[in-house]
């Protein structure tokens, strides 16, 4: 069996506090776009096998996918192994859920494959055990995820809006940036509760104009390069710009898309991975 599995951006990423366990407590606005793995599980008579057309993707137990289906087996008392293929578009270590949405995909194959009919619910309390994203990816879409990503709340589709996305050549580490808020230092939180107007509302131009990602300047201080990328993207013709997730991808909103294929192909002649994509 074979799944697309989607990238994500973030048009809003607030944090509102710290659990004692260290984990950060999230408001975010995720957004499925059409940028994806595709995802091939098949059974076998026993292990994980993992292969993937990127050298540098790990094909072992570091992988997201593998984690995901040794949990699904040990979780379903599953003897039988699978072998799965994973054709990789999504940038790595890039802020785009690229390992947590391949896990999702294999919890999703899994379940039809070896007949368990786990409902959704049941699948992200799984997915939680294996990243904040994984429950989000399962469902997709537009929505608001709150906690450490687990209170999901599904919003009015925000689909078809035309995106840029440039990720700069290095990988970011999540879990080092949450490392380096300093939430007592932040001034500004991001405006959710209009956000979600302006998505009811259809109204790019708020969202363009008013998104806000609290850990983008935690990356941007590192990187200047982002920076240098967002500023680009105006001058192309971006109608808004931000960083998604902890980065260092950034993706720009584009209200024309003859305005996004020059912008594309201005960044291509840059940058490795540009993408030219859409909300979904």
């Amino acid at each position: 069996m074979r799944i697309k599995a989607y990238a994500k951006i973030n048009i809003a990423l607030d944090v509102v506090g710290k659990r004692e366990d260290g984990y950060h407590l999230l408001r975010m606005i995720m957004q499925t776009i059409d940028l994806y793995d595709i995802i091939e599980v098949e059974k076998c008579e026993s292990g994980i096998n993992i292969t993937c057309n990127k050298h540098y993707v790990p094909t072992d137990e570091r992988n997201l996918a593998y984690k995901a289906a040794r949990l699904f087996k040990e979780t379903y008392s599953i003897d039988e192994g699978v072998n799965i293929n994973i054709i990789k578009n999504i940038p790595v270590s890039a802020g785009l859920a690229g390992g947590s949405t391949d896990a999702s995909g294999v919890l999703k194959i899994m379940n039809k494959l070896f007949n368990i009919n786990a409902n959704n619910n049941e699948l992200k309390e799984l997915g939680l055990k294996l990243g904040a994203d994984v429950p989000y990816c399962i469902s997709g879409g537009t929505a608001l995820c709150e906690g450490i990503g687990e209170k999901i709340t599904n919003l009015k589709s925000f689909q078809n809006k035309i995106l840029v996305l440039i990720k700069p050549p290095f990988g970011v580490s999540t879990k080092e940036v949450y490392k380096s808020f300093d939430l007592s230092k932040v001034v500004f939180h991001p405006r959710i509760k209009e956000l979600i107007e302006a998505i009811e509302n259809d109204d790019i131009y708020f969202i363009a104009n008013n998104m806000k990602n609290l850990l983008e300047n935690v990356t941007l201080k590192k990187h200047k390069i982002i920076s240098n990328i967002k500023e680009e993207t105006i001058l192309n013709g971006a109608i808004g710009t931000m960083m998604s997730g902890s980065g260092p991808t950034v993706f720009a909103f584009f209200d024309d898309m003859l305005k996004a294929q020059m912008c594309y192909d201005n960044m291509k002649k840059k940058y490795k991975d540009v993408f030219i994509t859409r909300t979904i």
